[in-house]
């Protein structure tokens, strides 16, 4: 297929990260280079603290590389951290406030809290199910649907990008087969570009046009997979025969 970089909403040049502290330095990234298209749902996966969410804090502009260049739509990533919603593992729900008030929350912190964009937020969290929970509290919904409003609320500033940090590690095998459907779901009704990183294989498969495989430290590009299953839901591509062979491929990269 060829590329032309008007694509490319997100892109990684030759990227190297090098913690210093007072005991040394860490090299954690080296010469890394990937891209994400518009529109795609790609996922990261690689040895455990080989530094998945590093690439994440990097592509948010949390960490500035120490050599190489990160652009957002051909500009330095640095400018463009509006453009970003950052899902953690955790749903990170206040307790205080009820699903209304957390999904309208990030709207109060960047000065956006407009009736016209609290409409826009609240008429999401309708349209995905959460409509007659708003005035509930956190602790009294399931793990699956605080989820869910955790991911409407990162959807409520209206990103180009989703950051997703391992988000289904906190559920159980049955909720998060469940949880990864509904939001493969919004996020795809949404168009919304997503990158997400995780050490699940399967959830990989399940959710990605495309996976990133990394290395142990120092994280650099092993290998990026098209895995073709776009018009397949996460639990369809689960039944689906070449599920077990692209399991195995990247259980072998995966363990060079």
């Amino acid at each position: 297929m060829n590329e032309t970089p008007e694509r490319h909403i997100l892109e990684f040049k030759d990227v190297s990260l090098t913690y210093h502290t007072k005991d040394g330095e860490t090299l954690a990234v080296k010469d890394l280079g990937f891209y994400v298209r518009e529109g795609e749902f790609m996922a990261v996966i690689g040895p455990s603290g080989c530094g998945k969410t590093t690439v994440l804090s990097l592509a948010a502009g949390l960490l500035k590389p120490s050599s190489g260049e990160i652009s957002v739509r051909g500009k330095p990533a640095g400018e463009s951290a509006g453009k970003f919603g950052y899902m953690l593992q955790k749903d990170e729900l206040f307790s205080w406030r009820n699903i209304e008030k957390n999904i309208t929350l990030p709207l109060e912190i960047r000065k956006k809290n407009t009736a016209e964009n609290r409409g826009k937020a609240l008429s999401l969290a309708k349209k995905y199910g959460l409509g007659d929970f708003l005035r509930y509290y956190p602790d009294q919904l399931s793990g699956g649907m605080r989820q869910r409003a955790a991911l409407i609320r990162t959807l409520a500033p209206d990103p180009e990008i989703l950051l997703l940090d391992e988000p289904f590690s906190a559920l159980d095998y049955q909720t998060r087969l469940s949880v990864c459907n509904d939001v493969y779901g919004i996020i795809r009704g949404e168009k919304k570009t997503a990158l997400l990183v995780t050490h699940d294989i399967s959830e990989a498969i399940s959710l990605a046009d495309r996976i990133l495989v990394l290395s142990k430290r120092p994280a650099r590009a092993v290998a990026v997979h098209e895995i073709g299953f776009e018009s397949l839901s996460p639990l369809q591509r689960r039944e689906s025969p070449q599920f077990s062979v692209w399991f195995e491929k990247l259980w072998k990269e995966l363990n060079i």
